[in-house]
Formats: C-alpha cells, sequence, structure tokens
C-alpha cells in the first residue's frame, strides 16, 4: 500500500464512525506508522536519559566541566536544523529513506562520541546525532496528523509519550551499567548499534512512497538565525565579563525576533503564520510549548550530576531518579489522554503548575537529607508536562489557519527542540554563574543545585499564563 492510499484510506474511516479508544489506534493499518513513532521516539529518548546518566564520568574522564550544557545545545540546534529539511528532503528521497537516513545519522553521531578524545568532540558527535534525530521526531510529529483522525490525535501524541516508557527502562540501564564499570564510551557504541538495527524495521514499516511535500525548500535563513541565537546563549556560558555576556544576549534576542519577522513574509515558512501570536491558539500554544520546554532541560542536564556529588549516588542510581520525570510523563500521558476537549482546559494550567512546584522543590531539597525527598519534585517536573503536552499539540494542530496544519505539526517538534536548546544554553549559564565551572566539587555543586532550578521558576509561571490564555481563546473559538 503507498503512502498516497494509506493516507486516503485513513481519511475515508476518518468519515466515518468510529471508536475513540486504544482499539481503534491499534488497527492494522495503522500499525506501520505506530511502529515508526514508537522506535524514532524510543531511540531519541533513551539517548536522552543515557547522556543524562553518563554524562558526570565524561566530564570526569575528559574534563570539560564548562561545555557539559553545550552537549545538549549542540544536539537540540542540529535536530532544528534537521527538522527544517525533513519536508524538503522527504519529497525528494520519501518518507523511509529519510527515515533509515536518520537512524544511519544518529548512529554516526554516537560512534563518534564514543571514540572522543576529548569534551569538543562529544559536542561534534552529539551536533550529528541531532541531525539523525531531528528527521526521525519531525516524521513522527507529521505522521500523527496525516495518519490518524483528529479524534485520536490526543492517543496518538500520547503513543509517542509512552515510548518514554521504554526509555525509562533501557536508558540508564544502558548507561549507568556501563558507567559503573568505568566505560561510558560503550554507552555510546551500544546506542549506535540500536540506531543500525532499527533500520530494517523501517524499511518494513515505512511504506516506498512520500508525502506529497512537492516544491519544498528549506527556509535556510530561518534556521540560521535561530541556531545563531542558541550559540549566542551557549557561549554566553563560557564568556569572559559581563559585557560580552550582555553583548551575546542582546544579539541571541535580535536573532529570534529576526526570524519570526523574516518568516512570517517567507513563500515557505518554517512556521505557521500566526506563531507565538497571542491572539490565536496555535501562536498561544507555542508560546506554552516553548516554555515548557525552557522550564524542563534543566533537569536532564545538571540534576544527575547534583545527585551523584551531593548524594553519592553511582551512575544507575542518579539515572533512575532522573527517570522519574519520565515516568510521571508518561503515567499522566497515558491518564489523562482521554479526558474531552471541552475539559481539558484545567490540564493547560494545571501542567505548568505542577512544573512550578517541581522546580521549587527541585531547588530546596536537592540539598538535603535523605535523597528519598528529591524524588516528588522530579516526578512533578515530569507529571506537569504529561498532564498538558497532548492537549497543547491537539490545540496548535486543530486550530491551525487553512493549510497550514502540517506546518503547525511539524513546528511543534522545531520549537520544542528550540525550548530545550535555550533551557540547557540558559542552565548552562546559571550554573558556570553559580560557581560549577571551578569544577566538581560539593561546595560548587551546592550552590548550583539551588540557582539552576530556581531561576526556571520564571518559565514554569509564565507557562501558566499562556495556559489561562490558551483557554481562553479556545472557548471563544468554540
Amino acid at each position: 500500500m503507498t503512502f498516497a492510499s494509506e493516507h486516503g484510506h485513513s481519511r475515508a474511516m476518518s468519515r466515518e464512525p468510529i471508536e475513540t479508544g486504544w482499539s481503534a489506534l491499534l488497527r492494522p493499518v495503522w500499525l506501520p506508522a505506530l511502529s515508526v513513532l514508537v522506535g524514532g521516539v524510543l531511540l531519541h529518548s533513551m539517548n536522552v536519559l543515557m547522556l543524562a546518566t553518563v554524562l558526570p564520568s565524561v566530564v570526569e574522564d575528559l574534563g570539560g566541566a564548562t561545555l557539559m550544557s553545550w552537549t545538549s545545545t549542540a544536539f537540540l540546534a542540529s535536530s532544528i536544523v534537521a527538522s527544517a529539511c525533513t519536508g524538503y528532503l522527504t519529497s525528494i528521497l520519501g518518507a523511509r529513506t529519510v527515515f533509515c537516513a536518520g537512524a544511519l545519522v544518529f548512529g554516526v553521531g554516537a560512534l563518534t562520541c564514543a571514540l572522543a578524545p576529548s569534551m569538543a568532540e562529544v559536542v561534534a558527535g552529539r551536533f550529528v546525532q541531532g541531525f539523525g534525530g531531528g528527521l526521525l521526531t519531525a516524521i513522527a510529529y507529521v505522521l500523527v496528523r496525516s495518519t490518524f483522525p483528529e479524534s485520536l490525535w490526543a492517543r496518538g501524541f500520547s503513543l509517542m509519550a509512552g515510548a518514554w516508557s521504554l526509555s525509562i527502562l533501557v536508558g540508564p540501564l544502558v548507561g549507568g551499567l556501563f558507567a559503573r564499570h568505568g566505560d561510558w564510551r560503550g554507552a555510546f557504541f551500544a546506542v549506535a548499534a540500536i540506531a543500525v538495527a532499527l533500520v530494517p524495521v523501517a524499511l518494513r514499516a515505512l511504506p516506498r512512497s512520500a508525502t506529497s511535500s512537492e516544491g519544498a525548500r528549506v527556509p535556510v535563513l530561518s534556521v540560521m538565525l535561530i541556531c545563531a541565537a542558541i550559540a549566542a546563549m551557549s557561549a554566553m556560558a563560557v564568556a569572559p565579563g559581563v559585557p560580552a555576556k550582555v553583548a551575546l544576549l542582546a544579539g541571541a534576542v535580535t536573532a529570534l525576533v529576526a526570524t519570526l519577522v523574516i518568516d512570517r513574509r517567507a513563500l515557505r515558512p518554517l512556521l505557521p503564520t500566526d506563531a507565538f501570536s497571542l491572539a490565536t491558539p496555535t501562536g498561544v500554544g507555542l508560546w506554552l510549548l516553548l516554555l515548557l520546554a525552557i522550564a524542563y532541560s534543566p533537569l536532564q542536564i545538571f540534576v544527575p550530576i547534583f545527585l551523584q556529588v551531593l548524594h553519592g549516588l553511582d551512575p544507575l542510581g542518579a539515572g533512575y531518579m532522573v527517570a522519574g520525570a519520565s515516568f510521571g510523563w508518561t503515567g499522566m500521558s497515558l491518564i489523562l489522554a482521554g479526558t474531552p476537549s471541552e475539559r481539558s482546559g484545567r490540564l493547560l494550567v494545571g501542567g505548568p503548575v505542577l512544573m512550578t512546584m517541581g522546580l521549587a522543590g527541585l531547588a530546596f531539597l536537592m540539598a538535603l537529607e535523605p535523597v528519598v525527598l528529591v524524588l516528588p519534585a522530579i516526578v512533578l517536573m515530569g507529571a506537569g508536562f504529561g498532564v498538558c503536552w497532548a492537549f497543547i499539540a491537539q490545540r496548535v494542530i486543530g486550530s491551525a489557519r487553512s493549510g497550514e496544519g502540517d506546518l503547525a505539526a511539524s513546528s511543534m517538534a522545531t520549537v520544542q527542540q528550540a525550548g530545550f536548546a535555550l533551557g540547557a544554553a540558559l542552565s548552562g549559564l546559571v550554573a558556570n554563574a553559580a560557581g560549577l565551572s571551578a569544577g566538581l566539587s560539593r561546595a560548587d555543586i551546592a550552590e548550583a543545585a539551588f540557582w539552576v532550578p530556581a531561576s526556571f521558576v520564571t518559565a514554569a509561571v509564565t507557562a501558566a499564563v499562556m495556559g489561562g490564555r490558551l483557554v481562553s481563546l479556545s472557548r471563544r473559538a468554540a
């Protein structure tokens, strides 16, 4: 069955009365697309948790503590580039070829990290990995909208989040076991092997034909400006002196504003024409997604180090503590996936509120004994994202302007990755300013363990405000 015929078949089915439960989502006609979604998200999410587990061991072996946040910003900036290129590459090569290429590129990046002689090479390997992961993620977002009827979008997005359930077990386990035995490089070798093994699955799961993205082009200038903004914020963490930091911040803000202005005038934009508008559900939804991603990002980079230094946990234990956020995210996503749209408004505000509570808890509890006191705060961070994420996606896509449905779907990956990248850059700046750049001494870690999460409470509170705005706009539209 070609993609076009499968797409048409699913649209035809969407015009008929259908079930809205999980059994409807698991129909044979959709199983190939589901396998792609789960496989791609699992590869990406497992890698995120694995990196969080082994990063302290990498720093201990290679040094480069000031570049810790760069392992994430390089990955995410490259993912943004890949997301922007996905439509163009798919129109030329086909969805199956692009997916396989993404998995192979991801594997090459993991291999580069495994062989790295210094932290700079690890950052380079992460940049390569990011491109492969960006291809996989962007295709997954688009497939949810193009394959399933709107009544199942929330469950489709929840299933993507459900892949984190498997990564919770695999990611920290792979990273922790190798790091515990002093072989963090082996973890990256394992990831490379998994990426290569995913290719045969893609050859069977994805259709031979591509989506109809004829004439697609890469918005080069917009992508370059976004990457320049992320690079400027990353450089702030190591820039000497306040004037240099202020200049880099001003440059980053200018680049982001210019991106929106240029993109809205582009013939083939990267984002919807109402992106980040405060007057439309799609625009406000993208704001909410960006702010939540910014608020969540410090958890994945610095909390494992805080746990290992302040509480003496080994890499495996710290990895599974941080994985508590993924349990919260996945659990709440699956539990609330069936909530009717008209009753989900409170969740759009409740999610950011839970993340605010989680960040405050991390700031005040991280240095206290016993370490189990920190776990509820970590779970709240993930639960907050899981409570509202699927319903933000539903409103962003469902409220898109005519002809911009696919663009709104693919923009979610770009915005979320940009949020994680900006959050990683800012958390690196805060951590270094708090003294982490001097090394991994207990005193420096204790200082950073308070200021890193505390500094992101503002982002979570602002997200709650945006959630209320989104509820208001959705009610007006209804």
